[in-house]
């Protein structure tokens, strides 16, 4: 039994680790063999210890895990006291419980089970029930196993492998290499038809990793291990399952009167379970399923090497289960774990105007004690409550791209420290002056300008004065324009009204396209955030002349590659007209700004600006897709060989790549000018793609649909 001195000692260590590091909140387990046979005496040492040593430093997260046999209301009185949550260990149903759980005359302790978790369900106990940990035996039956858990309304359900090696296999009765994952397919599938009754925690790791998502235990995936184990005597160790492997695979050397548990953190066996993707063999660095499986738990990779030493730099002993079970999962739920966002043009839409909205939040929360951007902001406010016609023209404003680079400069020199002034303040009030302009709203709009100019975003450019005078205007919408009073004088501008003091936004709207007209944006102050700098306010002329290019280009991209000109089309609402002529390939700019905008070089011929369009529009599909969807995890970590760089570079780039060169390939062979290999450096890279461990279920249904596009050019 631990002793009084050991747990105060361990309890002042983990408070001075606490502090060192200011951990917000620190976990102890109570386990190992049948923590309660401790005795509630003992078990209240525990914890009155570590309470009162980390009181001010860190939460404390209490836990026991127990097979229940010793579970009294003593006990969960206790528990209930300090807040420590229960786990119980139980293998299913009674004849699961009687393979392994038998008392020593052969009395089965499968009723006793049950009644400790009846009385843990109980109130006022129920809340303190953290979940049952299962244990697969291939003898059990996996429906009943999952029928008896499910049964007993536990918040979390658990599954746990069999401790093994390569030195001491699984058990496998059928010889089969999979017959773990077979089991856990048939848990899986069972509880999908039941409707996912509990949390269970091996499979929504799983699920959270296909996404992109974190391992959400420590026998799977790549988080690093941040365990410490405290044995009854103070000996310090790794994870107590590494006792499995060989003797003496656990031990540190330390103790809690000698070392702090940053000597145990330095331990080089303890590092070894720190390294992410490092930390796992060169035959799983290179399998697609890594990310998932993580390697498999660390104890369950260990092979005697012929030296006689311990090695667990090999794959799991559960690796064709992992692999099966990763790839069954996946192959199952793929298709409900797609983001919506790839396959639905207005989803996509939808998920980048809240994701403007949230940028916008943070923004207000970093702007407390403005008065000017509080008054413009409750503005705001009213535009939205003002029913259908307020909720459209927020929703032009905030989805105008150029909104975004607003919020993402705003939010930069916040981070950064970089005062920026009444700036800030300014553009919202415009935002919101635009908002009530675009609803017709009769709600008081005054915008701040100075030079003598506002900016309406989506609207255009208003002069106020000469150059370098600055006021505040009142805005209203009327029934042909809009008018402004500055001081007493009140005049009209707008559509109809022919104001020279007026620039409004031109459009242009693509010949045979029925969607709204797209904006060119010339007036903005925020379009400069383009890779080159956009051309000042086109000439009357001039913009019509470029309206000519731009109908060209787009007859000879519906005319040369319809599919991939109407995906062009999906969702563009903003040109920019950029200084210069087309780079080598004439291809657009997607800059930093909310989707829908695109820089095009002014001085593009027809055929450049089509590939421009073309081109530019695929990058700003895939940014966008990037911004709210997972279409990849851990990018970096990887470095793969691309058919068009010299040096091998990580997944986001070859995906860019390829989404890009898949729509240029097909411009170029409907235009009789094909580049020589160009269809074989792109399936290279999709079957690199394909084998990709940091995509995610999202990123494998984009790089299906590419091969799918470049099969039907190479048709």
């Amino acid at each position: 039994m631990i002793s009084p001195e050991v747990v105060s000692q361990t309890a002042s260590r983990l408070a001075e680790h606490a502090r060192d590091h200011a951990l917000p909140s620190v976990t102890v387990i109570l386990h190992g063999g049948e923590p309660l046979l401790a005795g509630p005496a003992r078990l209240r040492l525990v914890c009155e210890e570590f309470t009162r040593a980390l009181a001010g430093t860190a939460a404390l997260d209490l836990r026991i895990h127990t097979n229940g046999l010793q579970l009294t209301s003593r006990c969960l009185d206790l528990f209930a006291e300090f807040d420590v949550r229960v786990g119980i260990s139980l293998d299913g149903d009674r004849a699961a419980n009687d393979r392994h759980r038998r008392f020593a005359d052969g009395r089965t302790s499968h009723p006793l089970v049950l009644a400790a978790v009846a009385l843990l369900r109980s109130e006022p106990y129920r809340h303190l029930y953290q979940g049952l940990l299962c244990t697969v035996d291939l003898a059990n039956d996996p429906v009943a196993v999952l029928d008896a858990l499910v049964e007993l309304e536990p918040p979390r359900v658990d599954f746990l492998l069999p401790h093994a090696t390569w030195e001491t296999p699984p058990v496998r009765p059928d010889g089969a290499p999979d017959a773990y994952a077979r089991w856990l397919l048939r848990v899986f599938d069972h509880w999908e038809r039941l409707g996912r009754p509990v949390s269970v925690r091996l499979f929504e790791s799983l699920l959270s990793t296909l996404r992109g998502g974190p391992s959400l235990t420590e026998s799977l995936g790549l988080a690093p291990t941040d365990l410490v184990v405290v044995e009854t005597d103070g000996t310090l160790e790794q994870v107590d399952s590494l006792k499995s492997a060989y003797e003496g695979a656990a031990a540190t050397g330390f103790d809690v009167f000698g070392h702090s548990f940053d000597e145990v953190a330095a331990h080089p066996g303890v590092r070894a379970r720190q390294l992410g993707l490092a930390g796992v063999s060169a035959t799983c660095r290179r399998c697609p399923v890594v990310r998932s499986c993580g390697g498999g738990l660390y104890t369950h990779r260990y092979r005697a090497d012929p030296g006689g030493e311990g090695g667990f730099d090999h794959p799991s002993v559960y690796c064709t289960d992992l692999r099966e079970l990763v790839d069954g999962v996946e192959g199952r739920t793929a298709s409900r774990q797609t983001a919506p966002e790839l396959t639905d043009p207005a989803e996509l839409a939808r998920s980048q105007e809240q994701l403007t909205r949230v940028l916008l939040a943070r923004l207000n929360a970093d702007r407390t004690g403005d008065p000017e951007w509080a008054r413009s902001w409750e503005l705001l406010a009213r535009v939205e409550r003002a029913g259908e016609p307020g909720a459209r023209a927020l929703g032009a404003v905030l989805d105008h791209p150029f909104t975004r680079t607003w919020v993402l400069e705003a939010l930069d020199a916040g981070r950064d420290g970089r005062p920026d002034g009444p700036g800030a303040a300014r553009r919202l009030a415009a935002l919101a002056a635009a908002a009530v302009l675009r609803g017709g709203l009769d709600l008081p709009a005054e915008v701040p300008y100075r030079d003598g100019e506002v900016y309406l975003p989506t609207l255009g450019l208003l002069r106020l004065g000469a150059p370098g005078t600055q006021g505040r205007a009142a805005l209203r919408a009327t029934g042909s324009g809009y008018a402004v009073r500055d001081g007493r004088a009140e005049h009209r501008f707008g559509p109809a009204a022919g104001d020279a003091r007026w620039l409004p936004v031109r459009s242009w709207s693509p010949p045979g396209s029925d969607g709204a007209p797209v904006a060119l944006e010339d007036l903005d102050p925020y379009r400069n955030c383009f890779a080159r700098p956009p051309r000042l306010r086109l000439g009357a002329g001039e913009a019509e002349e470029w309206r000519g290019r731009l109908d060209a280009a787009w007859a000879l991209l519906h005319t040369a590659v319809p599919e991939f000109a109407r995906a062009a089309a999906a969702g563009l609402t903003t040109l920019t007209p950029l200084a210069g002529g087309p780079r080598a390939h004439g291809w657009g700019e997607a800059g930093r700004h909310g989707p829908g905008a695109l820089g095009v070089p002014y001085g593009a011929g027809a055929r450049e600006t089509a590939l421009a369009l073309l081109t530019g529009r695929r990058r700003a599909r895939l940014r966008a897709l990037t911004e709210v969807a997972d279409l990849y995890a851990l990018d970096g970590e990887w470095q793969h060989p691309s058919p068009w760089r010299e040096r091998p570079v990580p997944v986001s780039r070859l995906l860019a790549d390829v989404h890009e060169r898949v729509a240029v390939e097909a411009y170029r062979r409907a235009t009789a000018a094909p580049e020589p290999g160009a269809s074989d450096r792109i399936q290279r890279a999709l079957d690199r793609l394909a084998g990709a461990a940091e995509l995610t279920s999202t990123g494998k249904r984009l790089v299906a649909e590419l091969r799918w596009e470049s099969k039907a050019v190479d048709a």
